[in-house]
């Protein structure tokens, strides 16, 4: 029993990590975002959904100035690789796209807002309010 004992605590905290996760997505506040980023229809060939300008909050515009500024990031995990395992954006090779937080008001952790920026320079950009269960891509203009 000793023996995997380890296993179990590591399965244990693994699911607690999806649950928290879950539980901390955020309703989307009322805002806009800049005249040069406008939302288009994502690709057919990945599992999306579709939310209009308005339901895109101030801190998605912020996010994506320090995104196109190169930083400086407000959280540790901002730029890593993301890997795209579950196949819901476009396929690409390992590194092209990274993730970023998009802060939540009113929490002290990173919540479940993320742009995934594909590219170097990053060339697309797509949002998920639900800790990549879902996306919308976001055109920026040059």
């Amino acid at each position: 029993m000793k023996r995997h004992a380890w296993l179990i605590v590591a399965v244990l905290l693994v699911l607690a990590w999806e649950w928290w996760g879950r539980g901390a997505a955020p309703t989307f506040s009322a805002g806009s975002i800049p005249a040069e980023v406008e939302t288009r229809p994502a690709p057919a060939e990945a599992k999306r959904k579709q939310f209009g300008n308005e339901a895109l909050s101030p801190e998605v515009a912020s996010t994506l100035r320090l995104i196109r500024a190169g930083g400086p990031f407000p959280f540790a995990r901002d730029g890593v690789v993301f890997g795209n395992y579950e196949g819901r954006l476009p396929s690409r090779p390992r590194g092209y796209y990274h993730e970023y937080t998009v802060p939540t008001p009113g929490l002290s952790h990173r919540g479940a807002r993320r742009i995934v920026a594909g590219g170097d320079p990053p060339r697309e950009f797509w949002y998920s309010g639900d800790h990549y269960e879902s996306f919308q891509r976001i055109e920026a203009r040059p």
